[in-house]
């Protein structure tokens, strides 16, 4: 049934990458368990390495971190709907009604916790910070905690929304690789990094000027793309 779900990698034009081993990178997941399965369903022959926004805005989030979890082969970075959830588990009263409106509501439900709205009161936020925090256990938490914000093989790096054009990659401020730069699609890098993307949703993955952008908007539309990039350069794939 795969052939119904799984297009096949479309070449885009090959720029000038030279990474030292074949990836994978995949795009903005939000809480699409079924697409995540479909692609993991067809073995790619190469490293994984997940571009972060697992959770938030799609119905099974729970299941998504669960599933990557579980496979210590996949690299997954971390992206800003991570952080703004760690940030609510360390301080609901602070964090809480902002992450709840970008998405943290459909994800506290696929954990299995309700009751909780986005002008909910300190005391309800930090009842539901502790059944979350509850229904996802330690070893869960604290894997979203170590997460990376960046990967790099050879000139490709891959980051979850951006980086500042002017400044090294090892260098990247971490904030900027969350939420973006300002420069990020105006200025083209000087050092020769593509940057493999997502955060920034897009009607169709591309790759422009050194950038790289694969969020589909996987939630909203039903495609998840992945980019694969070996000798060959670069292809996409999309997921429905």
């Amino acid at each position: 049934m795969l052939q119904h779900f799984i297009h096949r990698w479309r070449p885009a034009p090959l720029p000038e990458m030279v990474p030292q081993t074949s990836f994978v990178a995949l795009g903005d997941i939000h809480g699409r368990h079924d697409l995540l399965m479909r692609f993991l369903d067809t073995e790619p022959a190469h490293q994984i390495i997940c571009v972060g926004d697992y959770i938030d805005r799609g119905d099974q989030s729970a299941d998504v971190l669960r599933t990557l979890h579980a496979r210590p082969d996949i690299i997954c970075l971390s992206g800003n709907h991570e952080e703004m959830m760690l940030n609510f588990l360390d301080a609901p009263a602070k964090h809480g009604n902002r992450w709840l409106r970008y998405g943290g509501l459909q994800t506290m439900s696929s954990f299995g916790v309700y009751g909780v709205t986005e002008a909910s009161r300190s005391e309800a936020l930090t009842s539901a910070r502790d059944k979350l925090a509850n229904a996802m256990g330690d070893d869960l938490i604290t894997w979203v905690r170590t997460r990376l914000a960046r990967w790099q093989s050879g000139n490709v790096a891959v980051v979850h929304a951006g980086a500042d054009p002017t400044v090294a990659i090892e260098d990247q401020a971490t904030r900027t690789l969350y939420w973006g730069h300002p420069d990020f699609e105006k200025k083209q890098r000087e050092d020769g990094v593509w940057v493999v993307h997502g955060h920034t949703i897009v009607d169709e993955a591309h790759a422009t000027n050194g950038r790289i952008a694969i969020d589909t908007g996987a939630y909203a539309t039903g495609v998840l793309t992945a980019a694969l990039i070996d000798e060959n350069g670069l292809q996409f794939q999309t997921i429905t």
